[in-house]
């Protein structure tokens, strides 16, 4: 700070009763080398200056017995001590504590929280006014009334005028610091908001995440229950097959010598059950597969066309009319279930043309539809092709289909009219199929 003076030659008296700003005070004053004098309240600092006169007077509003205002005001009506300049310092909350400070007669004012660099301007430009009197004092009362009270000041021109643009300067200081605090506010808002959003949009993921854990976990608890039991019917009919092949065999061999041809007879049908038993065995290795690995989302579009890798249409027509964005939710092998609806209407459909394999969405249900214009299922037959026994010596197709689909809660039925088309309908239930 440029120094106007010897600092050390102009004594200020601190009048402050909290005792931590009151050393606060004297901590910034001192480091400038102005002689500091601290007092608590107004009755001793006017026993402080009748001891010894100050140059300046830095005094708190609110104290006990005498507060700032008081204490000013005593000051300046005292004859001997009117000329000592007066600072009040205090939080200025109200356009009264201007009024009040101006009818008590202050200089001016230092508004709480305060930095130093105001603490030395406020006291420069008083000691400058002290050295430049103002050509016309005349302190003419003047009559001012605000809020419903009446208040008589008796200020110089430059007093008020200093105090006014001291109270303007905290006002535009408030104003500038105000609109910082709301672009801060307004940036953390925002801030906030994108934080908001992610945590959002994490929630979701995280939701979605959860509930697909969940799918995953049922379908593989409904998977080990059909493989227990898949376990308990094959080693029923292993059992079976093989006993039956046991009492062939021996047959075979008591009648060897005796009848050659029966004994034949008896190795024909032990060959048929072996065969059985070979078939048996193949399809549970494909039934154990069923359920091994987590379902997934797959293009159903795709499927389609990669399930003619596994089987041969020959004169028939495919028509892939599943839309390109398709997707469902299901065990991986659900590869097998085209190929098996495929291979099968090839097969058995006699006078089939056409396949056709679409999507359909009617009154909310989802369902995948297979259908061709061959001879069609005889309506006795329609609740027995998807059972494990059914068609046994030609295949477990549509068996292992529903066991695959099932796995996510995905059913199928035959809902064809017999001698014009089989009609296979897959229907998915809700969160088994969507479009990306």
């Amino acid at each position: 700070m440029n120094k106007m003076r010897n600092n050390s030659s102009v004594s200020i008296l601190v009048v402050e009763d909290n005792r931590t700003q009151g050393e606060c005070l004297r901590y910034i004053l001192e480091k400038e080398g102005y002689p500091v004098t601290i007092t608590s309240n107004g009755k001793e600092a006017l026993a402080a200056i009748a001891q010894s006169r100050p140059h300046l007077i830095l005094t708190d509003v609110m104290m006990p017995e005498m507060d700032g205002y008081e204490l000013c005001s005593a000051i300046k009506k005292n004859p001997d001590t009117s000329n000592i300049p007066v600072i009040l310092v205090t939080h200025l909350f109200n356009p009264v504590d201007v009024i009040k400070g101006l009818e008590a007669g202050a200089d001016n004012f230092i508004i709480k929280p305060y930095t130093p660099d105001v603490i030395y301007t406020r006291i420069m430009s008083i000691l400058q006014a002290d050295n430049t009197p103002e050509p016309n004092n005349n302190k003419t009362p003047l009559q001012v009334v605000f809020s419903d009270r009446s208040y008589t000041i008796a200020a110089t021109r430059l007093q008020i005028i200093n105090i006014l643009l001291s109270t303007y300067e905290v006002a535009v200081k408030n104003n500038s610091d105000l609109q910082v605090a709301q672009e801060k506010l307004h940036y953390l808002n925002d801030q906030m908001q994108k934080t908001l959003e992610e945590l959002q949009k994490k929630n979701q993921e995280l939701s979605l995440e959860n509930h697909e854990r969940k799918m995953v976990e049922t379908a593989l608890a409904n998977a080990n229950k059909k493989l227990y039991l898949m376990a308990s019917i094959t080693c029923h009919d292993l059992l079976n097959q093989l006993n039956s092949l046991q009492g062939y065999l021996e047959l075979s061999s008591l009648d060897r010598d005796e009848d050659p041809a029966l004994a034949w007879s008896y190795v024909d049908k032990a060959t048929d059950i072996l065969g059985q038993t070979i078939t048996t065995v193949k399809f549970t290795k494909e039934y154990t597969e069923i359920g091994v690995k987590s379902p997934v989302w797959q293009n159903c579009r795709e499927l389609v066309n990669k399930s003619l890798q596994h089987t041969s249409l020959h004169h028939v027509l495919l028509e892939n009319l599943i839309p390109e964005n398709l997707e469902i939710y299901a065990d991986p092998l659900i590869e097998k279930v085209f190929s098996n609806l495929i291979e099968n209407a090839v097969r058995y459909g006699e006078t089939i043309s056409k396949i056709q394999i679409r999507y359909e969405n009617i009154n909310g249900v989802h369902s995948i539809i297979c259908e061709d214009d061959g001879t069609g299922i005889p309506e006795n037959e329609k609740g027995m092709i998807f059972n494990y026994q059914y068609g046994k010596n030609t295949g477990q197709g549509l068996f292992l289909s529903k066991e695959i689909l099932s796995i996510t809660g995905i059913t199928i039925q035959e809902i064809g009219i017999f001698t014009k088309g089989a009609k296979f309908e897959i229907i998915c239930p809700e969160d088994t199929s969507r479009f990306v």
